[in-house]
């Protein structure tokens, strides 16, 4: 993969999700606690449900950086550029409904997230984008290492490419 490619790629994957939080009203991730509108489940099968849920994130982000990051890309070779297609649209599919499945379960429920539940997800997805970006650093070269500065820069990037939907969410009340 090119290099310029895999940059654009990652900024419009960013700007597309880190919004998403504060413009969708669905969840896109089972948290322990019960949100508005959410039906009354014990505590522990909610914890259960929940841990699966981040393990399946996990499994996620070790298969991202696993088949992305060591995939082998020959830019002429149709078949290589093929695969390497295939097993990204594998994964966006895997992650979209590893994400759609909280908003799935409570899909006849009128859900209110809170602040915090936007913020947990502007930070899962900051991750997800962030896992993907390491595995297309891998597969095009050597990664370089990264200290705490590079993490600190580009979640508040990511939080900047939220704002838009933090504004639209939260300070442009409609009148009642």
């Amino acid at each position: 993969m090119d290099q310029t490619l895999a940059v654009w790629l990652l900024i419009l994957l960013a700007l597309s999700t880190a919004g998403l939080p504060f413009w969708l009203e669905r969840p896109l991730l089972v948290l322990p606690w019960a949100e508005k509108g959410e039906d009354a489940r014990p505590s522990w099968l909610r914890g259960l449900e929940s841990l699966v849920f981040f393990v399946l994130l996990i499994g996620l982000h070790f298969a991202v950086l696993s088949w992305i990051g060591g995939a082998l890309l020959i830019p002429s070779d149709p078949l290589s550029l093929g695969l390497f297609l295939g097993k990204l649209l594998l994964l966006a599919a895997a992650a979209v409904l590893v994400l759609g499945y909280p908003g799935w379960r409570d899909v006849n429920r009128s859900v209110r997230k809170s602040f915090v539940t936007r913020m947990l997800e502007v930070v899962v997805l900051y991750l997800l984008v962030g896992t993907l970006g390491l595995a297309f650093e891998a597969n095009i070269g050597n990664p370089f290492p990264k200290n705490w500065e590079f993490y600190a820069i580009t979640l508040s990037l990511y939080l900047v490419l939220a704002y838009p939907g933090f504004v639209f969410r939260y300070l442009l009340r409609k009148p009642r």
